[in-house]
Order: structure tokens, then sequence, then C-alpha cells
């Protein structure tokens, strides 16, 4: 038993010495290629004749449908002719992933350089695959602040928590430097509105103009950083790499096979056909500011303190509220500097409206445990709140027959006075202000903000329930989707057991990692 013990010991210290310093490791750098370069792709002749008509602002198309925000990545992806730059923190190996890998792949085969960042804490099993990829000699894949230990990870976790626990949750996928996608999707089924079971729904923003650039070379930070590894740097070596991507390519045609023949295939198609027919009046051209973190955030040393943020150039766009704001964050765990902040806003009688999940909308119930004790707060301050129904519809399950499942909010975006809107991978709590690496826009046009405030207003009494504080002191829900207002005092279409489970999460010493 000592030896055990010993050994295991051992074992534990020299994971812990290994640290997370990955210069050593060999990468070679590269970037996005040069507009000189790009001058003729044909992704960038879709919007060139207006860009030099709007100088320095951009065009943003939004993507409130499912089935159209994958069309659109696999549109583009079979249009790229020079590089395609996709940086995320989740990339499911189902069908509609394996979709969008099938036209990444193709790409790479007509030689167009692709480069995949891949946040690492969701890989686990997936090594063969990434492998098989980059095998590719025109596709490299990186993970970002990667495990060490592939197949014990949980050492990793145990002896080195505070590296592990800073992830990157940006989400962006570029093709040719000339056209972008970026807002709160990661890639999976439920993302895309095919999952039997439940999907989010969501909103990305496509762009083209001087974001685009401003993109890549944030994807470039990010690649050429010390926390980006090449997967074949810290991976098992594939015995037969060929005979791996040839698998790869199987599973591919299988699922395209599965695709073409289904309803949600057909929607897919349709969508694809459908985004050729976008005219130039449903883009809307305005100043940006693209807003990320730096790459060494997710680190543990003093690069990790110096970096710059996201949150203050957001905290800036909120504080100059004069009359309204209003937030969409999945993930709403206030901290005590937001709740300040919100406090003010409501002392200089700006309106506050917030759309979160609800519990019986939430995937993630330790979420909730960390916010529902700030309703009490809120409400008093004369804040507005809503909870999305877990019924509520998402656009794109009618086309893909998903109608029937649960519905979760996962956009995360606020509107400020109607005149700036933040779209991105930021949610309101603590992880995403602290731990996570995160990217956004704020789009700063009155259009924009406009479509999406009558959006919200038309949308909430519908998809969500108001939450009020009751002439007791307690807090209640009203459903306002049907003839007669529904009022419940227990958070609607949930069980004693879920509701006594998420109170109990409430003792859980983890608000800071929320």
């Amino acid at each position: 038993m000592y030896q055990l013990i010993k050994a295991i010991t051992g074992v534990l210290l020299l994971t812990g010495c290994v640290g997370y310093d990955f210069q050593d490791i060999e990468k070679d750098p590269s970037y996005a290629l040069p507009l000189s370069q790009t001058a003729a792709s044909k992704v960038g002749a879709l919007a060139a004749p207006q860009i030099d008509a709007h100088p320095g602002q951009s065009a943003f198309y939004f993507q409130h449908d499912g089935v159209d925000a994958l069309a659109s990545r696999i549109l583009m992806a079979e249009r790229a002719e020079q590089s395609i730059d996709a940086q995320y923190y989740l990339f499911s190996p189902d069908d509609t992933s394996r979709a969008l890998i099938g036209a990444m792949l193709a790409a790479a085969d007509r030689g167009v350089r692709v480069r995949l960042l891949l946040d690492d804490i969701f890989t686990k099993g997936y090594d063969t695959w990434m492998l098989a990829l980059d095998s590719h000699p025109n596709f490299e894949v990186r993970l970002f602040n990667p495990f060490l230990r592939r197949q014990s990870r949980w050492v990793d976790g145990l002896v080195g928590f505070k590296r592990i626990n800073r992830r990157m949750h940006n989400k962006s996928f570029t093709v040719d430097n000339k056209f972008t996608i970026i807002g709160g999707r990661n890639v999976g089924s439920e993302y895309f509105a095919a999952n039997e079971d439940m999907n989010f729904g969501d909103l990305d923003v496509a762009a083209f103009g001087p974001v685009v650039q401003d993109v890549s070379s944030m994807f470039d930070q990010y690649w050429n950083n010390d926390l980006a590894v090449p997967v074949s740097e810290i991976a098992k070596p594939l015995d037969d790499p060929a005979a791996a991507l040839g698998q790869v390519r199987t599973r591919i045609s299988q699922a395209l096979a599965k695709l073409t023949t289904s309803q949600y295939g057909d929607a897919l198609s349709a969508n694809m056909q459908g985004l050729f027919d976008v005219t130039a009046d449903e883009l809307i051209w305005a100043d940006y500011e693209l807003v990320f973190d730096q790459p060494e955030l997710g680190r543990t040393d003093a690069q990790a303190k110096g970096a710059d943020t996201i949150v203050y150039k957001l905290a800036e766009s909120v504080n100059n509220a004069q009359n309204e704001l209003i937030i969409v964050s999945p993930y709403f765990v206030p901290t005590k500097t937001l709740l300040a902040r919100i406090r003010d806003l409501r002392d200089k009688e700006v309106k506050v409206t917030i759309l979160t999940n609800s519990l019986a909308s939430t995937n993630h119930h330790v979420v909730h445990s960390g916010y529902y004790p700030s309703r009490k707060k809120l409400l008093k301050m004369g804040v507005e709140i809503w909870e999305q129904k877990p019924d509520a519809r998402i656009l794109g399950t009618e086309q893909s027959d998903r109608q029937d499942s649960v519905s979760g909010l996962h956009t995360k975006a606020f509107l400020v006075d109607r005149q700036e809107l933040y779209l991105g991978s930021f949610n309101f709590d603590p992880r995403s202000v602290n731990i996570n690496t995160e990217l956004g826009v704020i789009i700063k046009s009155a259009e924009a903000g406009t479509i999406m405030g009558d959006r919200a207003d038309i949308l909430l009494p519908k998809l969500a329930y108001q939450v009020i504080l009751t002439e007791q002191g307690d807090v209640a829900w009203i459903d306002n989707s049907g003839d007669k207002p529904v009022i419940y005092t227990k958070d609607p279409q949930t069980s004693w057991s879920t509701r006594f489970k998420v109170g109990l999460m409430r003792l859980l010493p983890v608000n800071g990692q929320l």
C-alpha cells in the first residue's frame, strides 16, 4: 500500500511540475491572408461594391434561425477559395458538426488553408479525428489550454485546476478574410435546431467589411499564442493517419447521407439556396467595435493579470445607458459590481429589462442556483425580469420538425438605448467576467437597435414568463401568452424535486465559478 501511495504521489507531483508554459512546443506561426491576396475572392465580392460606399463601417446580417446558421457556415466553407479560420468552445460529434467539418475538409482538398482552434474542455475522445484532420496538408488543428494527460484528464484537473479552469469561450468562423460569423452559437445539433431533446434560441451575426479583418487579427492572436497547442504535439500519434482520415471521410459521408434523406436536410438545402437571395437592403451598415479578451487571460500568472479584457468595454457601454438597458443572458449570475451598476442605472430612472432562462428551460441547474437569489434584489430595484419558457418557439425547429423539443435560451446580448447592440459569447456571470475568454461586437446603429428592441417588445410576452413580486414580497411568474394572464407561485413547469435540488445547490461554494 505504501508503494502504491508513493507511486500515485510521484505521478501527481510530476504532473504538477509539468506546468502550463507551452513555449517549448514547436509550431509554425501563421496569419490571416492579406487583403491584397484575397481581393479576388468570390466571398468578398458579395459585398465589395458597397464596402467602398460605407468607409469604416461593416455590414451585419442577423441569424436568428438555427437552420440558417448552419447553412451559412456550410455555404461559406463551400465558397471559400483561400482560407477558413474557425474558433469554437464546443464542437460536438454529431451529424450537423460532421456536415460542417465535411465542407471544411472539402475546402482543404481543393487547396484552401483551414485552421481550426478548439478549446480543449470538451474534446475528450476526439484525439483520433482531430489528428486525422491535422494530417491533411491543408488542415491544421490546435487546442487552447490543453490537457496534457489525454487519457487521465482528472489528474490535470486535480493538480492544475487553476489553469484547467480557464477556457476559451470565443466563437468565430471566418472565410477568405472577407466574411465572418460571430455570436453565441457553438457547433452542435442543439444550436442548429436539429436536436430531438433540446434546442437553443441563439443569435449570430454574419458580417462583411473591416470587422472581418479585426476578427482575423483576434484569431491570429489566439492561434499564435503559447496556449494554442498543435494537437499533434500532445496527442498519441496515429499508426496510420491516412486510414484514420479515410474513416473521418466515411463518417462524414454517412452523416450527409442521413441529412439529405431527412426533413432537416431539406430545410438545410432550402436555407442555403435562400442565402443567395439576401438583398443589399437586408444588410445593416454600421460603425462597430470588436471586443475580446486577450488570450493571455487563459494563463494564471502575471501575463493574465496584465491582459486586456472585454469587461471594461462592455461596462463602458452599459454605463452610457440614459433611457433603457435590455440584457439577454442565458446564464445570469450577477456579481456585486453588476448589481451596484444596475442600481445606479435605476437611480437615474433607466429602464432595465433582463431576459434569462427559467428553471424549466435551463440546461445548467447549478447556474440557476446562483441566479435566483438575486431575483428579489433586482425586482425591488424596479428591474423587469423575464424567464424563457421551455416550450418557447425556437426559429428553425418548425422546418426540422423539432417543435416538441425543450427550448433553452443561449443568446448573449445587450441593447443600450436602442442605439448600441452587443452580441457575442459573454454571459453576465462570474465565469465570463473573471475566468473564460470571450468575444463579441458592439454594433453602433439605431437601425439595428430599433429592430432588436421592437423584436423584444413583441416576443417577450409570448416566449417568456414575467417575474414579479407579490404584495407579500414573494416571487411569482405571469404567463401573458394566452387570452388571460396566468400566475404561478412556483417556478413554472418544474417538479418539487428539481426545485429542492437547486435549493441545495445554493449551499455549494461555487458562485465564483458559475
